[in-house]
């Protein structure tokens, strides 16, 4: 099917589609939505054309701010409702994604692509801003597999990476997971689609707590999420587990044990410890005394590193209010490498 032009057949209004009120709210919040895909040109790209800056994993891992395409498969599909999640939450579909009722993963590549560049040709026209940046940002080089929803629900979602990896000019691909798929990720290794990071999200340190920040549709959710930290530990590619603190849910210096004992038995690359951001649909839910400073971030981390030898500082984004640790056993170059 050609990007160039709409063009609708009986196999694509079969296909599953955003809610026409929910894409129009998506596009008025300046996503680009093809089906039941999303993307989005994300804050940090927008001043990194200004010359502002770059996201925290140009610092840490090396990637192109301006030439990073954040988007997911799965739009508005998540199997948890999560209390900080800045997304809308209250708009997710079901929790099923039926193979024949997909979109292909070279047809989603292509429309958000070009989604994305109609997102981006509008700061052609302030002479202020990198035009070089601008121009090289049409053509990603890099891409977050994160936006909304839960990517692995994607049931094309190996044959999505790997038609990724066919584009010349792909250096990297980052997937995000909540962990409620584990048999995806598994999929992923045996079909060779790893990506090149592999995050799983982090913000519980028992069953109590995952229940209460997660709000998880599956009745097995923790048994679900337990066996993807297990996954992950086996898993061939550089792996990060992202832990968001949340004042009053899970930063008192009590929860630290079960985190320690969270990351061991996952055993990743990185440990990204970050503070929830009050912004989005999330101020529906959480407070602004929710957040954490950059200073309480940094003292978490201490506290878990006095309580693990395995893993030691490696960095931190103070704007971000995030610290980074590094795996002392399994030391890999932090930048990636083009």
């Amino acid at each position: 099917m050609s990007c160039s032009g709409e063009i609708f057949n009986d196999e694509e209004e079969s296909l599953i589609q955003i809610k026409p009120a929910v894409k129009k709210m998506l596009q008025n919040a300046k996503y680009g939505v093809y089906g039941h895909s999303t993307v989005d040109v994300c804050h940090w790209t927008k001043k990194s054309f200004k010359n502002e800056g770059d996201c925290y994993k140009h610092k840490f891992y090396g990637i192109s701010t301006h030439r990073c395409m954040e988007f997911s498969p799965a739009g508005m599909y998540c199997e948890n409702r999560c209390i900080y999640c800045w997304r809308p939450i209250e708009f997710y579909d079901s929790i099923k994604m039926k193979e024949d009722q997909v979109s292909d993963p070279e047809e989603i590549v292509q429309r958000l692509i070009e989604e994305r560049r109609k997102l981006i040709i509008g700061h052609k026209g302030d002479l202020r801003q990198n035009q070089k940046k601008i121009k090289e940002s049409l053509l990603p080089s890099h891409y977050a597999i994160s936006l909304s929803g839960e990517p692995t629900m994607y049931p094309k979602l190996p044959n999505l990476i790997k038609y990724l990896k066919t584009i010349p000019a792909t250096k990297s691909i980052f997937l995000v997971t909540n962990g409620q798929e584990p048999k995806m990720l598994i999929k992923l290794t045996k079909e060779n689609a790893l990506p090149t990071q592999l995050y799983l999200s982090t913000n519980a340190y028992d069953h109590r707590s995952f229940m209460e920040i997660n709000k998880p549709r599956y009745n097995d959710s923790w048994e679900r999420w337990n066996k993807s930290l297990y996954i992950l530990s086996k898993t061939d590619t550089r792996t990060v587990l992202r832990i968001t603190l949340i004042r009053g849910y899970n930063d008192s210096i009590k929860t630290i044990n079960g985190f320690n004992k969270i990351i061991n038995m996952s055993n990743p690359n990185f440990v990204e410890i970050k503070s929830y951001m009050h912004i989005g649909r999330s101020i529906n839910r959480l407070d602004e005394e929710n957040m954490l400073n950059i200073d309480q971030v940094r003292y978490f981390a201490s506290q878990l590193l006095k309580n693990n030898n395995r893993f030691m500082f490696m960095d931190e984004s103070i704007i971000s209010r995030i610290v980074v640790l590094q795996n002392r056993e399994k030391l890999i170059d932090r930048m990636i490498k083009s």
